[in-house]
């Protein structure tokens, strides 16, 4: 009954938000309140604990660091330099849009860290391009995801640490490598179907591919900045991956932090004056941040009350064997709407494949990659991390007010049905 409630409370929290144009997020803290405390009996402490800082931090940090390049003009003409680039091939954009936020993944770069470099820039493409900003929300947030997949990246990682817990440490190398393929391949897939289905999916015949004004003097300053911050975040990573038992290299990595970095190059972005401190504090999407927050303090009521176990429970003893990898997919995809596939989603439901494989006669390998390609499905959700990043680097509240429901009601149901029809598929070829 209690998870019943609470469930009933992130759906009418959402709806509330979305018919009266009011801040989600608040309405969400006061769910988070009144369950909270009068039904499960926590105290204030508990409840105001459970708002997100670190989610908060990040796009509070990195938006700061990228509005002084919004301020100054120096991303819109990054944004033209980029689409004159692709001028001859046009169609691809998007696809290099995923190969790059891929490939910056893959090396090592945390899925935040390249949503947060890539979600401002592309946006601005879109608009340079005359191209749905969703296609390339999609693209960059597909490319973060499958390319984190890599089995050295960070994500990567954490799936062979949870199936080496679970008793697959002789074969995780190989699953993870199979998940990898399998998320770039439906990646691929998924952008193709957007770019299908849109009615903006090309570069507009009205797109200017005349070659941009030279950057300015203080602009020029900005782009090495933004490179410097992107060789000093990606550098340590890298190194590890290649030099892992290099002691003073291993103990650098593990202190690195985007959202950290990102305060240390704004501050450095002031002593240049590379844009007014007032203009730059005024992008900041504080909107966006009280709405993640605010759900994110609702979701943490629901892991409390065990809502997230119950769940996943019920899928592993309520259904038929046929359709276990599918209720995997769709479970990951809900509860990865709200929360991180990587801190709540995969430590959940990871734990319970060797006893269903053992009881049911499914390959181990099936359940991973329905589970990881599922709950990924969801990530573009505006209550996600990548739907978050995404919203926190529109330029304008108008914006964000836009693509709020196309994340919402166009992109999360689109990804999530896609990737149980890739799933079922799945199921039959691993």
């Amino acid at each position: 009954m209690l998870s019943f409630l609470i469930i009933a409370a992130i759906v009418i929290s959402v709806v509330i938000g979305y018919k009266t144009g009011f801040n989600t997020g608040f309405f969400a803290i006061i769910f988070s309140y009144l369950i909270g405390s009068f039904a499960l009996g926590l105290s204030p402490g508990d409840i105001i604990g459970g708002w997100p800082v670190s989610t908060m931090f990040v796009i509070f940090s990195v938006s700061l660091f990228y509005n002084f390049a919004l301020v100054n003009g120096t991303l819109e003409k990054t944004a033209r330099y980029l689409l004159y680039a692709f001028r001859k091939f046009p169609a691809l954009l998007p696809f290099a849009l995923y190969f790059a936020s891929a490939g910056i993944a893959a090396l090592g770069a945390g899925f935040f860290t390249v949503m947060a470099f890539m979600a401002p820039v592309t946006l601005l493409i879109c608009d340079e391009a005359k191209m749905d900003k969703l296609i390339g929300a999609v693209a960059i947030n597909c490319g973060a995801l499958s390319g984190a997949n890599f089995m050295t990246s960070g994500s990567g990682i954490i799936f062979r640490g949870l199936m080496d817990e679970g008793g697959y440490g002789d074969v995780s190398f190989n699953y993870s490598a199979v998940i990898f393929i399998a998320s770039v391949i439906f990646s691929l897939l998924l952008i193709t179907l957007f770019k299908l289905i849109s009615k903006r999916s090309a570069v507009s015949a009205d797109s200017s591919f005349e070659k941009p004004e030279p950057f300015t003097d203080l602009q020029k300053k900005n782009v090495w900045l933004m490179i410097l911050m992107i060789i000093v975040v990606l550098i340590f990573p890298i190194l590890h991956i290649i030099l892992p038992d290099i002691e003073i290299i291993t103990f650098i990595n593990s202190k690195m932090d985007v959202g950290l970095a990102a305060v240390i190059f704004s501050a450095i972005a002031l002593f240049m004056n590379l844009a007014p401190q007032k203009d730059v504090l005024a992008k900041v999407p504080w909107n966006t941040i009280i709405m993640i927050c605010g759900v994110g303090m609702l979701i943490n009521v629901a892991i409390i009350a065990g809502t997230i176990d119950l769940l996943a429970d019920w899928a592993g003893s309520s259904l038929p064997a046929w359709l276990i990898p599918l209720a995997f997919s769709i479970v990951g995809a809900i509860m990865s709407f709200f929360s991180s596939t990587l801190g709540v989603v995969c430590p959940a439901l990871f734990p319970l494949v060797p006893a269903l494989a053992s009881t049911t006669g499914i390959h181990p390998l099936i359940l991973f990659a329905c589970i990881v390609i599922g709950a990924q499905s969801s990530a573009i959700s505006p209550f996600s991390s990548g739907g978050s990043l995404v919203m926190g680097s529109c330029s304008t509240e108008e914006d964000r007010s836009e693509m709020f429901p196309k994340l919402l009601f166009r992109a999360v149901p689109v990804s999530v049905i896609s990737a149980t029809v890739f799933n079922f598929v799945l199921s039959f070829i691993l």
